[in-house]
């Protein structure tokens, strides 16, 4: 066992007098004032020594009052974290704060000894990030002592020279289907879940959620990590569950991934009750995944086991999802779990990343990865998109837009909000219905991880997300006004047309050849959007409907060139340039025939052994 902090203290002046484990980094604590305002140089040294992070924080005693502290930070309102000697400082203009290379956070750090993090307020309130914040920063003493046990058990026993180890990759979801992702990362240190969502296209039974009762979990808390890619409920909607059941480790992801994961979980238990249905969790059980998370930003390298260190890169996909790639047994085999991505740049993303220090195995999607899934050119599809929604304002009919809440509303809402700027089409009234105003809450608050055309409009002031085209609708009243006014186009959740608001408007939309329906995102085997796309003339709005049964008359469209998800060139390009080349590739979360097609093709490019498992198939990686 290599006792690291002990090594740490050695190497130190006698002036700390705690250092503990925050997760995998190490935090020191000091009462001496003035090592703490010059200590940054000794410091470093033994960061270079161990090639492992060290935050220099002041023990509470030194600490200036809370009161003193504001008065230093005048006109701001920070939250005090007291426990890690943190003051959390929200600002619109972070670089105001921040100051010419860091100088006013340095005075304020000298002058006050609380260690300041600045982070971007959102320009649009959010609820749920005041939430999250209020969580994580209240009975701190817990959180403390859970991040230290992380990094006790990291580091308890790590050691860089082992290297006897075989690794396992089982899929406990997404194997040949699209829903319920879930993958278990097994070696002899280590059990790690890759995602853990349910298959939103079904209402129940088995089929809507991963196999967890395998022999591998046993016991949940023989988990040591779950990695979550991103916050759509097909990967994030049982997380919380498990934290119902008892499990108390870690889940990595980025922050805007945790803020929106426990919105849409949060929605997820509002539905159920909205249905009269018993949830699969309570809100209680989503405040426990918050307290638990640990947030990384891209291109930070991070130990989550003994054996096991993962890097989040841009999936290009939706605001903070990620690829993983995972370095296990210290550089013995690289794998990197893509999850969902987006190989182009679109209005909101940047395009994901493919080029990594090491791979030797890729997990990578087949949503759209059939010979007949060759996306058309996007601006290509946003004219016909134009003309579609022009001709059925011009006609007094209403456009209605079934929107996945994350991702796809937003990149719509900026496509739209940009037609009617430029008179591409006529002025009328835009309205978002759903949860999808609190999701646009929440791009605003991380506009570093959106693309920088958005990201600058934002920084000037100019927020797309903000233009006065867009009406919030938030009661039944409104949205009665909305199905009995005149031409508009709808925004809603959600985009299978399986509960929210979506299916109200579709419901009194449907009868009319005037309106138009638009599908742009995926539509699950046996949901609603589906059974509509697929040109069925009546339809059965479901359980929550009483099976009421409604007559398709409006004109029916999809655009798939518009989707958050690579379509086949994209998935072929990404690989054909990936660098390093993987000498492995995993094909999943895609209907049977698209990902064995996908498989194949990738075969005969790229001369690399693909594999196309099922759910509950294990496959050794090393």
């Amino acid at each position: 066992m290599v006792d690291i902090l002990k090594s740490i203290k050695e190497e130190l002046p006698k002036v700390i007098n705690e250092a503990t484990f925050e997760g995998a980094n190490i935090v020191i604590y000091t009462d001496d004032k003035e090592f703490f305002k010059t200590g940054e140089s000794q410091v470093k040294a033994v960061v270079d020594k161990i090639k492992k992070r060290i935050e220099l924080r002041a023990d509470q005693d030194i600490l200036a009052s809370e009161e003193e502290t504001e008065k230093t930070i005048r006109a701001l309102v920070p939250i005090f974290d007291v426990q890690r000697s943190t003051v959390i400082i929200e600002a619109k203009k972070p670089g105001l704060v921040i100051g010419k290379q860091g100088s006013i956070l340095n005075d304020i750090k000298r002058s006050t000894f609380w260690l300041p993090v600045v982070q971007r307020s959102p320009a649009i309130p959010s609820k749920i990030t005041e939430k999250i914040r209020s969580v994580l920063y209240a009975n701190n003493n817990y959180r403390r002592k859970f991040l230290n046990e992380i990094g006790k058990k990291i580091y308890n026993e790590w050691n860089p020279e082992k290297m006897d180890m075989w690794i396992r990759l089982t899929y406990l979801g997404g194997g040949r289907q699209v829903g319920r992702s879930c993958l278990l990362l097994h070696t002899p240190n280590s059990k790690v879940l890759l995602d853990c969502g349910i298959n939103p296209a079904i209402a129940e039974g088995q089929e809507r959620f991963p196999y967890l009762d395998v022999a591998e979990i046993g016991d949940l808390n023989s988990v040591d990590a779950i990695v979550l890619s991103h916050a759509h409920l097909d990967h994030s909607g049982l997380i919380p569950y498990l934290y119902k059941m008892g499990y108390k480790g870690p889940v990595y992801l980025t922050a805007p991934t945790r803020d929106i994961s426990a919105l849409l979980t949060l929605d997820f238990v509002g539905v159920a009750y909205k249905q009269a249905a018993s949830p699969l969790y309570r809100a209680e059980d989503i405040k426990e995944m918050v307290r638990h998370s640990i947030c990384l930003d891209y291109g930070e390298v991070n130990d989550i086991t003994p054996d096991v260190r993962i890097t989040f890169y841009n999936a290009g996909h939706v605001l903070g999802s990620a690829q993983v790639h995972i370095n296990i047994g210290n550089g013995l085999h690289n794998f990197v779990y893509s999850a969902d991505t987006k190989y182009l740049k679109t209005r909101l993303l940047d395009p994901a990343s493919n080029h990594f220090p090491r791979v030797e195995t890729l997990q990578i999607e087949s949503t759209y990865g059939s010979k007949v899934d060759v996306l058309p050119p996007r601006r290509e599809t946003e004219q016909k998109f134009t003309e579609m929604a022009k001709k059925t304002i011009e006609a007094g009919g209403k456009i209605l837009l079934p929107e996945l809440g994350l991702g796809h509303a937003q990149e719509t809402m900026l496509r739209v909000e940009e037609a009617i700027r430029t008179g591409e089409l006529p002025k009328v009234p835009v309205y978002i219905d759903g949860m999808i105003w609190d999701i646009n809450a929440i791009h605003t608050a991380y506009p570093d991880f959106l693309s920088a055309s958005v990201r600058n409009q934002i920084f000037q002031d100019n927020n797309p997300f903000l233009s006065d085209i867009f009406k919030r609708i938030g009661s039944p009243t409104e949205r009665k006004e909305v199905i009995e006014g005149g031409p508009c186009i709808v925004i809603a959740t959600s985009g299978m047309l399986v509960g929210g608001a979506s299916v109200e408007y579709f419901r009194h939309f449907a009868d009319s050849p005037n309106n138009l329906i638009i599908f742009t995102c995926y539509q699950g085997m046996g949901s609603l959007g589906r059974n509509v796309q697929e040109g069925n003339q009546e339809v059965n709005l479901g359980k929550d409907y009483s099976n009421e049964r409604v007559s398709v008359k409006m004109q029916v469209e999809t655009l798939s060139g518009l989707s958050a998800h690579s379509g086949r060139n994209e998935l072929l390009q990404y690989v054909s340039r990936m660098n390093p080349k993987p000498k492995k590739i995993i094909i999943n979360h895609g209907e049977v025939s698209k990902c064995l097609d996908l498989a194949s093709s990738l075969y005969k490019l790229n001369r690399v052994e693909t594999i196309v498992p099922r759910n509950l198939e294990t496959i050794r990686l090393k």
